[in-house]
């Protein structure tokens, strides 16, 4: 769900956090602290938000209003996260044009675009599969029949 910015917003602030551990320590203390926004309260509305999916990283755009409250939405992971979970890999090929480091299916890569669809800049669904391969081929992954 796409949410649009409030309209007493002062600030937007844009993060990519682990999903269910937030902390006050950067980057998120000193974004946050420099606009005034309760540290502790954002790190814990963001961790119960997060705690069923360990070791993803979302990205999260926090609309900080006049009075120092806040709203923040968590978007789907980045495309290369969910490849690499796919994949079952640790990090992306530093050469992708010579060295292939994994595959994932046709059926795997129409998941991770129907996931990732109501974030992209993209009408149908077989569009986000091409942006999803191009991301998968300049992380050196292959994608299989």
């Amino acid at each position: 769900m796409i949410m649009a910015k409030p309209k007493d917003a002062v600030a937007t602030l844009k993060l990519q956090l682990p999903a269910g551990k937030a902390t006050p320590a950067p980057p998120v203390g000193p974004a946050l602290g420099q606009v005034g926004v309760n540290i502790p309260e954002f790190c814990r509305q963001f961790n119960e938000k997060t705690a069923d999916q360990p070791g993803m990283v979302f990205p999260v755009i926090i609309y900080v209003a006049k009075n120092k409250s806040f709203t923040f939405e968590i978007k789907t992971p980045p495309a290369a996260v969910l490849i690499k979970k796919e994949a079952g890999l640790a990090t992306g090929s530093a050469t992708p044009n010579k060295l292939k480091v994994g595959k994932i299916t046709n059926e795997q890569l129409k998941n991770i675009a129907q996931l990732k669809i109501k974030d992209m800049n993209c009408n149908s669904l077989e569009s986000a599969m091409s942006m999803i391969a191009g991301t998968a081929r300049s992380m050196g992954v292959t994608i299989e029949d």
